[in-house]
């Protein structure tokens, strides 16, 4: 299969980028999108021609490192990420657009890679949760029913991948911070810390140049995960119980003063 490739082209962080246009023939239609990068990479090498910089980790759909966005979408239109995306999908001889995920927060390190370390300071925000170590507890001393243990579960597996926040209008990051929030915050391992944790996740998450929630959408309807925005609506009653801890606790300290 032949096809014709759009390509984000930036040296660095501070240089202003540009699009190449490349033609790649004779791929096989079982090759994946990176795959075929990697046969572009090599035959620029060969021409001395810097290489396409982008990332990849697993391969497998797992690591969520691959960040692409395909022909306008993050990850292409078949809700995977970028190194599931086969070139069978496309049409033979088909335009390829490929650009980074846009977002003020991730900044673009070089073409195709960016910068998503503000995702790891959200999550360390987050801080802690008080487990306590020792001799193994009995099972029956912290009950989780089938149903809380089911939202802990479909909120952990979030990859981090950034498709959220490039296919926002805005940019946010609430479907990632609530994501990250709720895993805890439903069990009662990550309940005593459940509000002060989800105020310092918001305030960094707010702190990085994420921008707000409008309910649009878009975050789950790319979502490599299938995370369901319902826990934004989780985070937002978490951080609105905070706000409300923190003025009864000021309240408290004038009332002592």
């Amino acid at each position: 299969m032949d096809f014709k490739l759009k390509v984000w082209r930036q040296d660095s962080p501070e240089a202003d980028g540009e699009w190449a246009r490349y033609e790649v023939e004779d791929i096989n239609s079982g090759a994946s999108l990176l795959e075929m990068l990697d046969i572009l990479n090599e035959r620029l090498i060969t021409e001395g021609e810097r290489p396409i910089a982008f990332d990849y980790d697993c391969r497998e759909g797992i690591c969520g490192s691959c960040a692409l966005t395909i022909n306008s979408v993050p990850h292409g239109p078949r809700q995977v990420t970028s190194c599931q995306v086969f070139m069978r999908e496309f049409e033979d001889g088909q335009e390829i657009v490929l650009e980074p995920f846009r977002a003020t927060a991730f900044p673009v390190v070089q073409d195709l890679a960016i910068d998503r370390s503000a995702f790891d300071r959200v999550v360390e925000a987050g801080g802690y949760i008080s487990v306590t170590s020792g001799p193994k507890p009995e099972p029956n001393a912290n009950p989780v029913s089938p149903e809380i243990q089911q939202d802990a579960m479909d909120a952990a597996i979030c990859i981090g991948c950034g498709a959220c926040v490039a296919a926002c209008p805005n940019g946010s990051a609430m479907l990632f911070t609530g994501a990250k929030s709720t895993h805890l915050n439903v069990l009662p391992q990550g309940e005593p810390e459940r509000y002060d944790r989800t105020a310092r996740m918001v305030e960094q998450m707010d702190a990085e140049g994420f921008g707000g929630c409008t309910n649009t959408g878009e975050c789950e309807y790319v979502c490599p995960q299938e995370i369901s925005i319902k826990v934004i609506g989780e985070l937002y009653r978490d951080y609105r119980t905070s706000m409300i801890h923190r003025l009864r606790s000021r309240r408290g300290d004038m009332k002592a003063q």
